[in-house]
C-alpha cells in the first residue's frame, strides 16, 4: 500500500467501521479452520500413501482447500478496501492506519472486542499494544 492509498482512520471512524469488519473478520477466522482441516487432512493422507499420484481423496482435499483460500483472500481483499490490515488467522486481528503525535500508528482491534480500544506503533505488532487514553499527552505539555 503506497502512501497515497493509505486511510487513515479517527478512533470514532475505526469504531463505526466494526459491524462490517467484524462480520468479514469472523468468516475470515471460520474459513481458515476449514482451510486448515482440509490441509492437515491432506498432508496425512498423502504421508500415509506416499504414492506418485494424488487419489481421489487428495484431489477432493486440495480441491476445497484452494477454494477456501479464494474465499479468504476475497474477505481480506474487502477488508483492505475498508483501509484495514488484517494481522492474523488466530485471534482475527485488524490494524487501522491511524496518526499520534505526528506518526503513523495502528488502532489495533482483535475479534471478541466491542470496540477499538488499544493502539501499536507501526514496528511493534501486537505485543506492543497500548490502551487508548483520552487525549495523548505530547512531550511538549508535560
Amino acid at each position: 500500500m503506497t502512501d497515497a492509498a493509505i486511510k487513515y482512520f479517527t478512533v470514532e471512524e475505526a469504531n463505526a467501521t466494526l459491524p462490517y469488519v467484524r462480520r468479514i473478520v469472523e468468516d475470515i477466522v471460520r474459513d481458515y479452520e476449514q482451510w486448515r482441516d482440509r490441509v492437515h487432512r491432506y498432508e496425512v493422507i498423502t504421508s500415509a500413501e506416499n504414492a506418485g499420484e494424488e487419489s481421489e481423496e487428495q484431489l477432493q482435499l486440495r480441491t476445497e482447500a484452494d477454494e477456501v483460500a479464494r474465499r479468504i483472500s476475497q474477505f481480506i481483499n474487502e477488508l483492505a478496501a475498508v483501509g484495514c490490515v488484517f494481522k492474523g488467522f488466530q485471534g482475527g486481528l485488524v490494524d487501522f492506519y491511524s496518526r499520534r503525535d505526528e506518526r503513523d500508528i495502528f488502532l489495533c482491534w482483535k475479534l471478541g472486542e466491542d470496540e477499538v480500544a488499544h493502539w501499536h506503533e507501526i514496528d511493534t505488532g501486537y505485543a506492543g499494544r497500548q490502551p487508548l487514553t483520552p487525549e495523548p499527552v505530547s512531550e511538549e505539555a508535560r
